[in-house]
């Protein structure tokens, strides 16, 4: 079975750093792109962060450049997301999920496969 299993959320005060980790399974995350995307209450799901598993390409939204970093252990088949400098409106249901393909200079818009999310809270 193919499976993505997110964790690492919490909750922390502004300017605090979380990592949170995506384990993939079932799957060669070599050839696959892993995104991670956020929920907010009453706002749509965007896309963060993702990584090429072919050859590491990464992308990041605007808004979490400089402060988020993403990274792939590709002998453990998980991904990293690196969370620092963080701020209230960071707070969000973090979810991964995984496609395969590459990164085409921007998020991947479908996806077979996706974890279930990880709260990230941050107070002021």
């Amino acid at each position: 079975d193919v499976q993505l299993q997110a964790s690492g959320g919490g909750s922390v005060q502004a300017g605090g750093s979380l990592r949170l980790s995506c384990a993939a399974s079932g799957f060669s995350f070599d050839d696959h792109v892993i995104t991670w995307f956020r929920q907010a209450p009453g706002k749509e799901r965007e896309g963060v962060s993702c990584i090429s598993g072919e050859d590491g390409t990464t992308y990041y939204t605007d808004s979490v450049k400089g402060r988020f970093t993403i990274s792939s252990d590709s002998a453990k088949n998980t991904v990293y997301l690196q969370m620092n400098s963080l701020k209230p409106e960071d707070t969000a249901v973090y979810y991964c999920a995984a496609t395969p393909g590459v990164i085409g200079g921007t998020f991947p818009v479908n996806y077979e496969n996706w974890g279930q999310g990880t709260q990230v809270t941050v107070s002021s």
